[in-house]
């Protein structure tokens, strides 16, 4: 009887954490589509009802809406050419982080993406645009 409960509590914990990770992955990509797209609005459905952004070390806090716009404006002036993710990871609560490149047609950016769960759901808490010095 005792192995029997422990064996599922097993069963139940690695079927937890094997969808917290697909969850996790799958904001992840979402995150990363919306922005080499350049769609603010596909990336606003991402948005905690507050985000922080910043863009070269100037860091505010929006709330989901202003953030759209936002995001839109920097995405009209610097359209992108290309996203992809270089690093990924979690924090120890779970909840998921990356770093990504972002280029553009005259600039390449250093991005931080990070996520916080909101009553049990992913969401962007913060977008980081750091330009890359280019030589």
């Amino acid at each position: 009887m005792k192995r029997t409960f422990t064996q599922v509590l097993l069963f139940l914990w690695l079927t937890l954490s094997t969808l917290a990770a697909y969850a996790q992955s799958d904001a992840l990509l979402a995150a990363r589509n919306a922005i080499s797209n350049g769609s603010s609005r596909d990336l606003a459905q991402q948005f905690a009802n507050t985000v922080e952004l910043g863009f070269d070390g100037d860091k505010q806090n929006y709330s989901a809406t202003q953030a759209e716009f936002v995001m839109k404006d920097f995405f009209a002036k610097n359209a992108s050419s290309g996203f992809e993710y270089i690093h990924k990871g979690a924090s120890p609560e779970g909840a998921p982080y990356a770093i990504g490149k972002y280029t553009s047609k005259s600039s390449s950016y250093r991005v931080f993406v990070k996520m916080k769960f909101f009553n049990g759901v992913i969401k962007i808490d913060t977008i980081d645009f750091t330009k890359l010095d280019t030589e």
